[in-house]
């Protein structure tokens, strides 16, 4: 069985026992072992096929276990207008959460 949930602006196929990571979650969920319900579940695989929601699963509900915080790869912006004389670098890490799928409901 399998679910595609819709977290953090992304959407995102997990199945159980699974270790993705998802965008920062709130804070009081963040702490090592702590359980979490994540995200809107979109559409749920199993045996006998594959189940759409318009656009929720009615009664589909995944639960999640922190495993740990962690930050993405560094990403930089450059910006130069010719002639001006004008250069900018930013630099940006995205603040993570690593999960490991403990169940899906459907």
């Amino acid at each position: 069985m399998y679910a595609v949930i819709r977290t953090g602006g992304k959407q995102v196929r997990v199945a159980e026992g699974d270790v993705v990571r998802v965008e920062r979650l709130t804070k009081e969920t963040l702490k090592k072992g702590a359980e979490v319900s994540l995200g809107e579940v979109l559409a749920i695989g199993k045996e006998d096929g594959l189940h759409l929601g318009s656009p929720l699963v009615e009664g589909a509900s995944v639960t999640a276990v922190v495993v740990r915080e962690t930050r993405g790869p560094k990403l930089l912006v450059y910006k130069k207008k010719r002639r001006k004389g004008f250069q900018r670098t930013h630099g940006h890490r995205q603040d993570l959460v690593e999960v490991r799928i403990a169940s899906i409901k459907a």
